[in-house]
């Protein structure tokens, strides 16, 4: 294709000097086309080692980045798939905590129902209990008062109704019991 190219060109070439000799032409031709052909040849030759080197060390330094990339690209999702385990690890630890909190709330909710209505009876008992010792309290002040309101009206009555005869009399009567005793 390169050969045909170049022929080509040195035919529009030649044909534009009109006035050359085509045996000249063609001969310049020819030897321009054995120049480029040799300088090829000698670029292929010398070249060819350097350019394949350092195609394949580019080869390979692609092929080295995608193998980092897919490495880097597991070792993503490596660490994606084990923070996702972490998350729902989390997740059903706060739903454990969480129910284990509300079980926690019932349980003391309960016990302080329990307290609560235990207070209730014991506050009830000792309601009736001080009630009893406050009306025994009252019947007992209320006794004393009795008797001492008999004792005031026993001591009125007999301070009206009693005269010196009940007097004397009283006197005999309790020194002949004495008597009768000793």
């Amino acid at each position: 294709m390169t050969l045909l190219v170049l022929l080509l060109a040195g035919v529009a070439f030649a044909s534009a000097e009109g006035h050359a000799d085509s045996g000249v032409l063609l001969k310049d031709f020819l030897y321009r086309v054995l120049n480029f052909g040799l300088m090829v040849a000698l670029l292929v030759y010398f070249l060819r080692k350097p350019l394949k080197k350092g195609l394949v060390g580019r080869t390979e330094e692609i092929e080295t980045a995608l193998a980092e990339a897919r490495q880097a690209k597991e070792e993503a999702e490596a660490k994606f798939a084990e923070y996702d385990r972490k998350l729902a690890r989390a997740t059903e630890e706060i739903a454990e905590i969480s129910a284990a909190i509300r079980r926690e709330g019932e349980l003391e909710k309960q016990k302080i129902i329990e307290n609560a209505e235990q207070m209730a009876i014991k506050i009830e008992q000792d309601a009736g209990k001080t009630a009893e010792i406050e009306v025994a309290k009252a019947r007992k002040e209320l006794q004393q008062e009795a008797v001492r309101l008999a004792v005031n009206l026993a001591e009125e009555l007999l301070k009206k109704n009693f005269t010196q005869d009940d007097d004397t009399r009283l006197i005999d009567e309790y020194m002949q019991k004495v008597g009768e005793l000793h």
